[in-house]
């Protein structure tokens, strides 16, 4: 007879959560250019008498095949190449500090704090600054071989040595990652008409995010690309095309899913042939099997559909009639200077970096007054917990340290097991693939994947063997520690946050949304653009665009917050359904506005102001509270109006807001 555990005995919910591993696809060519790209520097060092020199230059190809993570291959210079800068620089500054005593400690907890601000910039400046200190700390703590100089050519070349791995297949794959990622758009589309209209709406509520994501990656790839031609390659301008047709199918979407009644599966399939056009590049006839519309939300489907075929059928697109949806990047000038004006001015940036120089100042400090061998794996642990865009510092401290004992164990058997030599090079071609291919699972996963990697390269540079893996668990174990207490249970915003405010931004900002959609707003702000939509519908599919990807970024944080133990874990389980009610009061609105342009009569403004009012109401409640309070919900107007279901929204999602 089988017996259920002890309630005591059930693993936290926050907890599960931690440990669950991530399903992501296997990205089989970034395996292979981590074998590669780790192993081959180690083997030249070897036949060349300079196993030293080699294992610095797989220091620096390991790094190369963390930032090893975009499709576009313009986008993997930027991911690769700059974060390497910033490495050499860090390498070159810290060996300059090492041996100097507490000259070393200010330096290193300086570089910690530029490292934290550059951080918040973005993904590529937030890797640089992994970099940056990752770096220093090494070259503070080891004592490198050769000049000076040695060390940052050699860890450099190493990790463009992966860059140039992955650019190999350039001169025949151009435009292939970001034609693959549009195409992969419109299946999504198709995926989500085919939830349209069914009873509950959880398979069409993880459609519609799943759009989203893939709309948010499209328009960054075409984009980022576009914006250094400036609109010169037709494929480009043809994709942005391609991208902007399916954005009214997808707007359409909601209103069908609002009727309940399922589309057609030729609906879907014509869908999934468009995808095929746009992932071959096939610009001939194309016939569509699409059934006859029999009301407003099926005419609505029916013309974006036709559009979607003409555009990517289209041999020649006009890059003049083409807008950019979520705005066309500023030069590169333009948006460096903005960073560091935002970074040098903003209060979060000067927080992060604070916090980030008082963990490593603590931990430089502990290190020189308490003998502790090869101190410098402390601060490394430091730095990579407190990464920041990397998820809670509270659950990477957890999966580090669970991640490092995994890791430890495969070391030891590789140090005790393995002479060193050749036999090191043929590890790296096994271990260094399990990075790649386990980083997308988590991060505990991901130190596991390091963690035997780094110590066999160490081994190779001071030949300690087993020696070096209690006091790898010990610095680790202490890194740990000071993240958590420095860096985590002394800031009351990281553990008591208000998860709340950037929900509430999102909820004020649908407000203008509705009033935009409906041509009853005031223009404000030139940085948001909400103007009319009567005036420039262009603006209100900018307005949209933004706030699903506002809304999916709000989605990943409070996913994140649900891995930290209570109260911040409980109160963002608490938002969360929130989030849903005001995706949905975007897709109402959306819904709203597609069946007044196929025939509805428009609602009027006093039902407009109505409805904005009440968002306004409950932005501010949710503003200024970290809980859950009662709001009233005063929503009336005539039932046949456009506008009932957004009412039903609205109503739905204040009174999710009344405790429970």
């Amino acid at each position: 007879m089988s017996r259920e555990f002890p309630i005591g005995l059930t693993p936290p919910d926050w907890l599960v959560r931690n440990l669950q591993p991530q399903q992501a696809p296997l990205n089989r060519p970034a395996v292979a250019r981590a074998a590669v790209a780790m192993a081959l520097p180690l083997a030249i060092g070897l036949a060349v008498g300079q196993p030293a020199y080699g294992a610095l230059a797989s220091m620096g190809a390991l790094s190369g095949v963390i930032g090893d993570t975009a499709d576009a291959y313009r986008m993997r210079i930027l991911n690769i190449a700059i974060p390497q800068l910033f490495g050499a620089i860090g390498v070159t500054l810290g060996s300059a500090a090492y041996g100097h005593g507490w000259w070393a400690v200010a330096a290193l907890t300086g570089i910690a704090l530029v490292s934290g601000m550059i951080s918040t910039i973005g993904a590529v400046a937030s890797v640089s600054g992994l970099l940056l200190l990752l770096n220093s700390v090494i070259g503070a703590g080891l004592p490198l071989p050769g000049a000076w100089w040695v060390a940052p050519v050699l860890m450099s070349g190493g990790g463009l040595l992966v860059l140039l791995l992955a650019l190999l297949a350039w001169p025949l794959r151009s435009g292939i990652p970001e034609r693959a990622a549009v195409a992969n758009t419109y299946r999504t589309v198709a995926d989500l008409l085919a939830t349209c209209g069914d009873d509950p709406t959880a398979g069409y509520d993880a459609a519609r995010q799943a759009v989203t994501q893939s709309l948010n990656q499209s328009y960054d790839l075409v984009l980022a690309r576009r914006a250094r031609h400036h609109g010169s390659s037709p494929e480009l301008t043809r994709l942005l095309a391609q991208l902007n047709a399916i954005t009214p199918v997808v707007e359409a979407a909601p209103a069908v899913h609002q009727s309940g009644e399922p589309l057609p599966p030729q609906i879907r399939d014509t869908v999934r042939h468009l995808a095929h056009a746009v992932e071959t590049g096939y610009t001939g006839p194309i016939g569509l099997d699409l059934p006859t519309p029999t009301g407003e939300t099926t005419r609505a489907v029916d013309h974006a559909l036709r559009h979607a075929a003409e555009v990517v059928t289209a041999p020649d697109v006009d890059p003049r009639g083409i807008d950019d949806r979520l705005g066309r990047p500023a030069a590169l000038r333009i948006r460096a200077a903005r960073a560091a004006r935002n970074v040098l001015l903003s209060s979060g940036s000067w927080r992060y970096g604070l916090r980030l120089a008082v963990c490593i100042g603590l931990a430089q400090i502990l290190v020189s007054t308490v003998p502790v061998a090869r101190s410098y794996w402390v601060a490394l642990t430091i730095t990579f917990v407190m990464k920041p865009d990397f998820g809670s510092v509270f659950s990477r401290a957890l999966l580090r340290a669970l991640g490092t004992v995994v890791g430890l164990v495969i070391a030891a058997a590789v140090l005790s097991a393995v002479p060193r030599g050749w036999w090191d090079v043929l590890v790296l071609l096994l271990l260094a693939p399990l990075i790649p291919a386990l980083t997308p699972r988590g991060y505990g996963y991901q130190t596991a994947a390091i963690t035997p990697v780094i110590l066999l390269l160490s081994d190779v540079l001071n030949h300690q063997g087993t020696a070096l893996l209690l006091p790898r668990l010990i610095d680790s174990l202490i890194g740990c520690g000071i993240a958590l207490i420095a860096g985590y249970l002394l800031w009351p915003e990281s553990w008591h946050t208000r998860v709340g405010d950037r929900l509430a931004e999102a909820v004020a900002d649908t407000a203008r949304y509705v009033e935009s959609a409906f041509g009853t707003a005031a223009p404000v702000s030139a940085e948001r653009v909400l103007v009319s939509a009567e005036v420039d519908p262009a603006a209100r599919a900018r307005m949209r665009r933004r706030l699903y990807r506002d809304l999916s970024v709000i989605r990943t944080e409070f996913q994140r917050a649900l891995t930290e133990p209570p109260p911040t874990g409980r109160l963002a389980a608490g938002w969360l359904p929130l989030v849903v009610a005001v995706e949905r009061i975007v897709d109402a609105t959306t819904a709203a506005r597609v069946r007044v342009k196929h025939g509805a009569p428009e609602p009027s403004p006093a039902e407009v102001t109505q409805v904005a009012r009440q968002l306004r109401e409950l932005a501010a409640g949710v503003r200024e509270s970290e809980v859950l309070v009662e709001v009233r919900t005063e929503l009336t107007g005539p039932a046949e109006s456009v506008l009932e279901p957004l009412r039903q929204e609205v109503a739905a999602a204040r009174a999710i807001t009344s405790p429970h």
